[in-house]
């Protein structure tokens, strides 16, 4: 397994982390509350955590090579549904 994490400076984490989940919500096995959220992808997991200044998110994949693409989903569908604002996504390993 593979992970990286960013932290995304935003007021509207609550927001996004909610949308994403309910979004994928139809096809993937999701946990979400207004603050927290778990998302079972077919190549890993996203963990999200929203609070008043920024959205944490954490992805894992099953297999490295798949890490790239999963980074890209994630990230290409909050930034769509944060189309209001540019957010600055600066991926690093997970620690």
């Amino acid at each position: 397994m593979s992970s990286r994490q960013a932290i995304i400076s935003t007021e509207y984490g609550s927001r996004y982390l909610q949308q994403l989940s309910k979004h994928w919500a139809h096809k993937f096995e999701t946990e979400f509350t207004p603050v927290s959220a778990k998302i079972a992808l077919p190549l890993g997991d996203a963990r999200l955590r929203a609070d008043d200044r920024s959205l944490h998110i954490e992805i894992t994949a099953h297999k490295s090579k798949d890490l790239p693409v999963l980074q890209d989903v994630v990230q290409t569908h909050i930034e769509r549904f944060a189309f209001r604002e540019t957010l600055e996504f600066d991926w690093q390993p997970q620690t």
